[in-house]
């Protein structure tokens, strides 16, 4: 998954082409480290229908801010610039893939 920053949030999130599922995460998260290897094979398998970026919240707290994110892990689907859907908290990969179905299941 790449990386964004409070930088980068605009022109790589909200002003992307496809949804994109923003992971909100921490270096000293634990639960946050158990939730990459699911985000990262959602990211494998639906590539082209729907992006995956992390942000450090530790190193961009505007972008945390400005989208509420009090608790780690938490992951926002973004589409045409706007917030769709949030899903809080390390989740096993079937509840995310019901989350994010109307988008995983898109053709592209």
């Amino acid at each position: 998954m790449r990386e964004v920053t409070d930088d980068s949030f605009q022109r790589e999130v909200l002003e992307a082409a496809n949804p994109v599922v923003v992971d909100f995460w921490a270096p000293w998260c634990g639960p946050c480290r158990a939730v990459e290897p699911v985000l990262a094979e959602l990211e494998r398998e639906h590539e082209g229908r729907v992006a995956f970026a992390k942000l450090n919240i530790d190193e961009n707290i505007e972008t945390a801010s400005r989208y509420s994110v009090l608790s780690i892990p938490t992951t926002i689907l973004f589409e045409a610039g706007r917030p769709q859907e949030t899903v809080i908290g390390a989740r096993p990969r079937s509840h995310y893939e019901r989350a994010w179905a109307e988008w995983l299941t898109r053709e592209s």
